[in-house]
Formats: structure tokens, C-alpha cells, sequence
């Protein structure tokens, strides 16, 4: 009788972390993303792409940054353009940090250029929706970043087996919500985690 054969050890592969959170853990060294609140739009065997949700980007405001790109707005004295003139310019992450990446509610969608991450949040990458979002014909809910977080295939994967990240369902309330400074607490707590007894040990929900 042929003995069975032997199975190969292997590190637990990392399902897909689309639609996720990914959390920085406390002992990430990358200055960069410590503290971090990451939402997942791609995960394959080959690359990882995802927008930090917690960090604005410096010295730049939605205003200003329409006027770079000499797009039209609504009239100077809309009181809508003065909300608009306060809306946060985000820190996306540091791939591609001159290109604009616009996470959104699904009520507002171009066709073959809007990505569907999940039923309640979609990606666009091109100019058309920051038009309508100056032009007050955007989607309800947005957040404007700059840049993008990016990973090559099973870089990921790696950073998560060595206690770089925890990872759990987003909260589309945490995504879009215009106050910075709690959401990574929130995104720990939403997650079972005390921030203030969290070690750098590995961990998902």
C-alpha cells in the first residue's frame, strides 16, 4: 500500500479584504501609515489597493484644489460653495499622491469609470465627479483623497502575518464621517478592540 502523500506547510492564506478596514496596529513602523484607517477597494493574488480614511493632505483645500484644475464651480456667492470650500482633501496614501480618488454613496455612478466595492460604497478616479460635486450634483455622501494605498501581490498578506494590520468589516458612517481624530479609536472599538489595552499581535474580526 502506497503511503499517502505528504501535505505542504503553508502560511493560511488572507481571504479578500474588499470592502474591509484595515487598521494599523500599534507597533507599525512605516510613519505613514501609523494610526491608519484603510478601505479596501481591490484585493487579488496580485495587488491591493485601498484609501486611507483618516488623514488630510497637507496644504491643500477641495477650493483650491478645483481651481488647479481650472474646474467649474458653483457661483462665489452659493452658500453651498462655502461648504464645499471646507470640504477635507484627504491623504489617500503615498502611490500616485497628484492623482484624485473619490470614495462615494452609490447615488452617483459614471458609467464604465466608477468602481462598486460593495452595495454602499463605490471608487471614481476621474474629474467628472469632482464637477458635479462642485456643481452641487454629487453623491450624497464623498471623501476626496489624494493618493492611494498599494501593495504587489502577496505584500499584504505578509504585512498582516506580521502584526502590521488588523482587519474588519468598514463601517460606511466611519468612511465618510468629516471628523478625522476619533476614527481610528472608533474603528478599533467597532471592532471588539480596547485601544487603550491594544499589543501588536496579529488579528481580524
Amino acid at each position: 500500500m502506497s503511503k499517502p502523500a505528504r501535505k505542504k506547510s503553508h502560511v493560511p492564506e488572507v481571504s479578500s479584504l474588499v470592502g474591509q478596514f484595515l487598521i494599523a496596529m500599534p507597533g507599525m513602523t512605516d510613519k505613514r501609515f501609523a494610526r491608519t484607517v484603510i478601505y479596501m477597494c481591490v484585493h487579488s493574488d496580485d495587488t491591493a489597493m485601498g484609501i486611507i480614511v483618516n488623514k488630510l493632505a497637507d496644504k491643500i483645500t477641495f477650493s483650491e484644489l478645483l481651481e488647479h484644475l481650472e474646474l467649474e464651480t458653483l457661483p462665489a456667492g452659493d452658500g453651498e460653495m462655502h461648504e464645499l470650500a471646507d470640504m477635507g482633501v484627504h491623504f489617500g496614501g503615498p502611490v500616485e499622491p497628484g492623482r484624485g480618488f473619490v470614495l462615494h454613496t452609490p447615488d452617483y455612478q459614471t458609467k464604465d469609470r466608477t468602481l462598486e466595492v460593495e452595495p454602499t460604497v463605490c471608487l471614481t478616479a476621474t474629474v467628472d465627479i469632482l464637477t458635479a460635486i462642485a456643481q452641487g450634483k454629487g453623491p450624497a455622501r464623498s471623501l476626496l483623497a489624494l493618493g492611494y494605498a498599494g501593495w504587489a501581490g502577496g505584500q499584504l498578506e505578509a504585512e498582516i502575518r506580521a502584526n502590521g494590520w488588523l482587519h474588519s468589516s468598514a463601517d460606511i458612517d466611519i468612511i465618510f464621517d468629516p471628523v478625522l481624530e476619533t476614527k481610528y479609536e472608533r474603528a478599533l472599538l467597532a471592532l471588539g478592540v480596547d485601544p487603550g489595552h491594544l499589543v501588536s499581535q496579529a488579528g481580524h474580526a
